[in-house]
């Protein structure tokens, strides 16, 4: 009978008092953080805009401070950040782009991103432009600009749009029809508008840009990298960049 007494005896532990308020603790937050994760509804193009707004996370580089007033890279302030339901609409039209766009994006013709700016369909220069011109190969890019105007003329009506054209580093020929790359870019923009206006979208709804060299996308040193940079930019406008 000892013998079960001080084995029973040796089996009973006390558990430091602190232990059941910690535990309840741990149990209450795993309780609240899963209720947040079931019920949140994660928006792509706010989460990009709040990611965009703090340096050093990731690859990005730079950043803003989440504050009120003027985001100047962002072109919002905190007052006008998109809703939930344009950046909802704003990614149904990526998942459109990228369903229309299978084929150029396979052959590298175009790519689609999304940034601050918005959704960025790019149009790379050297296959849709005839070399050191501002002339749309129309033969090359008619199908492709079709696809752009369907897809623009299947958003809101309230969705505002811009053409940036971009160019690579190496200066123009002095004795070419285009001075600077800048005049180059411009161009390109404003004939890409033309040709969509022909495909019946509204040149109200859009702005067009030259931004030269000023914005590339890699390496201007290598012949890979400045025909990367060689682009036009059809950017769905998010909401606050219109």
């Amino acid at each position: 009978m000892a013998a079960k007494r001080k084995k029973k005896e040796a089996c009973i532990q006390k558990v430091p008092e602190y232990m059941l308020t910690y535990g309840d603790m741990v149990t209450l937050l795993l309780c609240f953080f899963v209720m947040m994760f079931t019920t949140a509804t994660i928006d792509g193009h706010e989460m990009k805009l709040v990611i965009a707004a703090f340096s050093g996370i990731g690859l990005l580089e730079g950043g803003n401070t989440l504050e009120s007033g003027h985001l100047a890279e962002l072109g919002n302030n905190i007052e006008t950040l998109p809703s939930m339901q344009s950046g909802r609409a704003l990614d149904q039209a990526r998942k459109k782009a990228v369903s229309q766009f299978q084929s150029e994006i396979k052959s590298n013709k175009v790519r689609v991103t999304v940034d601050e700016r918005g959704l960025i369909i790019s149009l790379a220069a050297d296959s849709f432009f005839r070399p050191a011109t501002a002339d749309v190969d129309i033969e090359a890019a008619r199908d492709t600009l079709r696809k752009v105007s369907t897809l623009v003329n299947s958003l809101d009506d309230q969705r505002q749009f811009r053409i940036e054209g971009h160019t690579d580093s190496l200066p123009t020929d002095p004795a070419g029809p285009w001075e600077t790359n800048w005049e180059l870019s411009a161009a390109r923009s404003a004939n890409v508008l033309h040709y969509l206006v022909d495909f019946g979208v509204d040149e109200n709804k859009f702005q067009i840009a030259g931004c030269a060299d000023t914005r590339p996308l890699a390496d201007n040193s290598t012949p890979e990298g400045r025909a990367y940079n060689r682009r036009v930019d059809i950017v769905i406008l998010a909401e606050g960049q219109y």
